[in-house]
């Protein structure tokens, strides 16, 4: 495969998981406000710019609508909703032969929906329902990539950057609120309430999940381990390290790279840190440097993918 075609089906892919996971926290951050005491609004706004990276609009970080503009609707911010879905579709066009009809109608229904509204017009209306198709959208599209595209080499790339898009994101998301929970000394009132443990678990889609395994009893310590640990559930850290693993096998495998072999370690190590991992020695070491450690080897997994597969340089192409 052209190592253009694998590094646009991977962008492609990481863009839109980028995009459903933004939708999903306004919404639920949206949601939250229904049932919030004046003195929670602003740190719970601060915790999804910070997990999203994302700075704060000038009118405050605690104004919801212009929040809510700026991550969806503001071109000028490469994480916004907009722009991601645009970045995605504009890589999906430049594979177009790659992919199926149907993916390529999905996406581009996708963005001619976002593209079509703006923010005073979803406020006025059900600002809710919007995200929920934004939401949908990339739903879809995965699920009509599964079922329409061949599961070779390009699918890999596909399943590669939605995942590790996934694991880093979860990770900064987590870290974000457990920060709080665990910086507080013990004397100080509660850092966060049960309805924030029940926001995070929506965050990733995981609340019923979450209540089959533990029931209904929201603990820190569970949710951390559900979240990170847990290998069923399709938003945790350990489950997107073991399709990534997965995939880059796969990948490996099909191209037979001989630089491809760090990459596919790293993704081994990261998992294999997932499978032995412990919650309370996490909580107990240094859980803000676990989940940073997190981070930095999702971004060592895809320097390596690069290096690899997209800008490698021409004699490694030529004794490969």
């Amino acid at each position: 495969m052209l190592s253009r075609v694998a590094d646009s089906l991977y962008w492609m892919s990481r863009y839109l998981e980028r995009a459903e996971h933004t939708a999903r926290l306004i919404a639920v951050g949206l949601n939250l406000m229904l049932d919030q005491t004046p003195q929670s609004v602003g740190p719970r706004w601060e915790r999804l710019l910070a997990a999203l990276r994302a700075y704060p609009p000038p009118s405050g970080s605690s104004d919801a609508y212009a929040i809510a503009r700026m991550l969806t609707f503001d071109t000028a911010n490469d994480g916004s909703i907009v722009s991601c879905i645009a970045s995605a579709r504009e890589n999906a066009r430049q594979v177009r032969e790659q992919i199926s009809s149907e993916m390529w109608e999905q996406l581009n229904r996708l963005y001619l929906k976002v593209k079509g509204s703006s923010i005073d017009q979803i406020w006025q209306g059900e600002p809710l329902e919007f995200y929920q198709e934004v939401k949908e959208g990339a739903h879809l599209f995965q699920g009509v990539t599964d079922a329409t595209m061949t599961h070779g080499e390009g699918w890999q790339f596909i399943q590669v950057g939605r995942y590790l898009e996934r694991a880093g994101a979860t990770a900064s998301l987590i870290d974000q609120h457990f920060r709080p929970f665990l910086e507080a000394p013990s004397d100080a009132p509660v850092a966060l309430d049960y309805i924030d443990w029940v926001g995070l678990l929506r965050c990733c889609t995981a609340f019923e999940a979450y209540c089959k395994v533990y029931t209904a009893d929201i603990q820190p310590e569970c949710v951390a381990e559900f979240l990170l640990l847990n290998g069923d559930g399709p938003r945790s850290v350990r489950f997107a390290a073991d399709r990534i693993q997965h995939a880059m096998q796969a990948v490996s495998h099909a191209t037979g790279t001989r630089s491809a072999g760090r990459a596919e370690r790293l993704a081994g190590r990261l998992r294999a840190a997932m499978d032995y991992g412990q919650v309370d020695e996490i909580i107990a070491e240094n859980m803000h440097a676990y989940l940073e450690s997190i981070q930095r080897q999702c971004g060592a997994i895809h320097g390596a993918i690069y290096q690899a597969y997209v800008s490698y340089p021409v004699d490694t192409a030529l004794t490969s």
